[in-house]
């Protein structure tokens, strides 16, 4: 049994108090420090709310969204971290949805959480930062004014409690709010021991906290005593300083971080010497920039798949297996092997029926890192399970004689891009809305920076004044996230489709690719 988020915290602070336990440009918040803060934390949603309430926080990937997971945990509530970079309409559903009774908010995204509280009349604020405003407390005055006694959530006894709430798309675009308890997240000794983790190690986080990347990486780092270095900014060149400045010894990239970090002028005569470890996933990664990395960062490497309603990780291709040259070479074309304690079954999506080796079908799986399921959608939740008890991932891969898993097309149509889930229906709709439009499809298309680029087919109104394609970007700019926004768009005569109508999507991206 491995310890809770609230409780690795607990015990770190009693051992290595001193030692820094997060980050941010320059200040350190240490074990035992953190450990009072979240505290305090706790105490002060305590007077506000009620055990079970859902905090939402907007705030980019710095110390106090740390802070503000494990002081949520410690009450008995749930965090909800808000994706700052969805347009206000979106994330105001999302607060609304997740029934919020607190925000906490950086100056940054003031705007838009004083849309959320006006849609949500008896929502609290607090900014985290500076606050002149009558009833709008500063964070740092909300916590201290409160005692740092720990209310003793989050223990080995709360396993079965609901501590996170992380919104991800569905099948249809909608979010929906995946829920993940004590023991669906808690790190256990053999997957802290697979991160080679050793005493003085530096974690680099720049992954968003809204990201079950950028959550999961804290979690690990964090119940292993490591200090994490947040990272709320990120640009490539600053993210290299930064690696050798500080000593990074681990570090959790997605695949177009690693091709700007690999593409920086001069990023060769960077002493990467100290690091131990990238991770990588979140996004497909090509064998080629797989070898580049692995040549310039001299480290080893171990590459993750996994989901939010998997709880993260679902299979990992360990250092061992990462071998660019001899008969094994392949394997950096695939996602690893399931982690302990994780069943894959690559299933038939229509009949469920196990699929054998080789055979190409829906990646289903068992673990207890899996989602009790999504946030007031019981049909969602049920129709997320087969029969056999098996989570239904959506996406598509085959099992080799040996056990590894290889991704394929997904079942459910949805994009990868720079490690963000864009599921087409959403930005088809909003590009229907264009007078000019007829029709439209919206597909991924491999691409080297972003993993895929989310690609636009349009089939123009008869007679309709013809847009160019960065207006039909531009078109999506205020009503969509902008990583979801086309970056590429294709005028054809007519969409392929099969005898039932349904639009031919793999056809469209063999003739685009």
């Amino acid at each position: 049994m491995g310890l809770h988020l609230p409780d690795a915290i607990r015990l770190h602070a009693a051992e290595r108090g001193t030692s820094a336990a997060l980050t941010c440009e320059g200040s350190s918040v240490g074990y035992a420090e953190l450990d009072s803060r979240s505290n305090r934390i706790a105490r002060a949603l305590l007077a506000e709310t009620s055990v079970g309430s859902r905090i939402g926080f907007l705030a980019r990937t710095r110390v106090e969204a740390g802070e503000i997971i494990v002081g949520a945990a410690k009450a008995g509530m749930v965090s909800v971290p808000l994706n700052w970079r969805l347009a206000t309409a979106e994330l105001t559903a999302v607060a609304r949805d997740a029934e919020l009774t607190f925000l906490l908010a950086e100056p940054e995204f003031r705007d838009v959480a004083d849309a959320v509280c006006d849609a949500l009349p008896g929502l609290r604020l607090v900014v985290i930062g500076p606050s002149e405003e009558p009833g709008v407390p500063a964070y740092e005055s909300w916590l201290t004014a409160h005692p740092d006694d720990d209310p003793g959530r989050g223990t080995g006894a709360d396993t079965d409690e609901v501590f996170l709430q992380i919104y991800t798309s569905g099948t249809t675009g909608v979010p929906k709010g995946v829920l993940l308890t004590h023991g669906n997240f808690y790190a256990d000794t053999t997957e802290l021991e697979e991160y080679l983790w050793e005493p003085g190690s530096v974690a680099l986080n720049a992954l968003p906290m809204f990201h079950i990347g950028g959550l999961g990486w804290l979690r690990v780092a964090l119940t292993a005593g490591a200090n994490s270095l947040m990272f709320p900014d990120f640009a490539p060149h600053t993210a290299a300083e930064t690696i050798e400045r500080e000593g990074v010894t681990h570090a959790f990239l997605v695949p177009s971080v690693l091709h700007m970090l690999t593409e920086l002028p001069g990023i060769e005569k960077r002493d990467f010497s100290r690091l131990t470890l990238i991770t990588y996933g979140s996004a497909s990664i090509t064998p080629a920039l797989l070898r580049r990395s692995m040549a310039l960062f001299g480290c080893q490497f171990m590459g993750k798949y996994g989901l939010t309603e998997g709880g993260g990780t679902v299979t990992q291709l360990p250092p061992e297996d990462h071998v660019p040259d001899g008969p094994r070479w392949h394997l950096l074309t695939s996602v690893g092997r399931p982690r302990r304690g994780v069943d894959v079954v690559i299933a038939d999506p229509e009949t469920g029926r196990p699929l054998p080796a080789g055979t190409a079908g829906e990646i289903r799986i068992r673990s207890r890192h899996n989602t009790p399921g999504y946030w007031n959608r019981p049909e969602e939740t049920a129709a997320l399970y087969d029969s056999q008890g098996l989570l239904c991932t959506g996406d598509g891969g085959y099992l080799d004689a040996d056990g590894y898993l290889f991704l394929t097309d997904r079942i459910k149509d949805m994009i990868v891009s720079g490690g963000e889930n864009v599921y087409s229906t959403e930005v088809e709709s909003v590009l229907a809305e264009h007078p000019a439009v007829s029709e439209v499809a919206v597909v991924g298309v491999p691409d080297e920076l972003w993993g895929e680029a989310v690609t636009a087919v349009v089939v123009l109104r008869p007679g309709a004044d013809r847009p160019t394609e960065q207006q039909l970007v531009d078109f999506t700019r205020d009503r969509i996230a902008s990583y979801k926004k086309p970056r590429r768009v294709h005028f054809v005569d007519a969409l392929p489709r099969n005898p039932n109508g349904k639009v031919l999507k793999r056809e469209l991206r063999a003739r685009i690719h």
